[in-house]
């Protein structure tokens, strides 16, 4: 590979050449870390969005059947108002236990390009070693 940076006919010192390769390295692993990152960013961004849109209809459905389950119980001789106060302690109770799993899923989430950081621990280790052998 010519390198437009030194003379021609002059031979790089060993130390040239593997800062050279070093710096490569360092771009090659950068744009990795860019192209991953980027990868799970636009995928947790749709999965959002749907779970944003699933979100609007459930509400939707849910006034509906809440409303129905009112009404059925209210039709059973039980005032309107305890008919009400129960559906919705019952709605309640459902909507903390999805939170608890939501919270605990996303808390062992993670974002960390993985497989960035494992192939910089191998080129490090690769590194480590050609300088060793030297």
């Amino acid at each position: 590979m010519i390198d437009p940076t030194r003379p021609q006919g002059v031979d790089p010192s060993p130390v040239q050449t593997l800062l050279f390769h070093l710096q490569r390295l360092v771009q090659k692993e950068i744009a990795l870390l860019r192209a991953e990152m980027s990868a799970r960013i636009s995928k947790a961004a749709a999965a959002a969005g749907l779970v944003l849109f699933a979100v609007v209809i459930a509400l939707t459905a849910l006034h509906v059947l809440a409303g129905a389950l009112v009404a059925a119980i209210a039709a059973t001789g039980l005032a309107a108002g305890w008919a009400a106060l129960i559906v919705g302690g019952g709605l309640l109770v459902v909507a903390l236990i999805a939170a608890m799993i939501g919270i605990r899923t996303l808390s062992n989430m993670s974002l960390a390009p993985r497989d960035t950081l494992s192939t910089l621990r191998r080129d490090a280790e690769t590194l480590k070693e050609t300088l060793d052998d030297k």
